[in-house]
């Protein structure tokens, strides 16, 4: 009976990192939000997680790159954003 248990909370684990995987997180932060919100040992969660990478490896590796995409153009806009802040600052300065 314990095998059927385990096997179900692994599968429940697999359906939460799917969802995570929606909410298009990182393997960290679904990590951390199972953690504190679903009180899901975070080694379970990681290894749960590389075995999903195992078995779905081009997934994985196209969700990879489309995350570091994103993460690049967060950096652009933050990057841009400090930019416009320090250019409407000095604007007001010379006033």
């Amino acid at each position: 009976m314990a095998d059927s248990s385990s096997a179900s909370y692994i599968h429940m684990v697999h359906h939460m990192i799917e969802k995570c995987l929606i909410f298009n997180m990182s393997k960290e932060e679904c990590v951390e939000a199972l953690s504190k919100h679903a009180n899901i040992t975070p080694v379970i969660t990681s290894t749960v997680w590389k075995e999903l990478e195992k078995e779905n490896k081009e997934f994985f590796k196209a969700y990879t790159e489309k995350k570091s995409k994103q993460e690049q153009m967060s950096e652009e806009e933050t990057t841009q954003l400090i930019q416009k802040i320090i250019s409407d600052s000095s604007k007001e300065s010379d006033d």
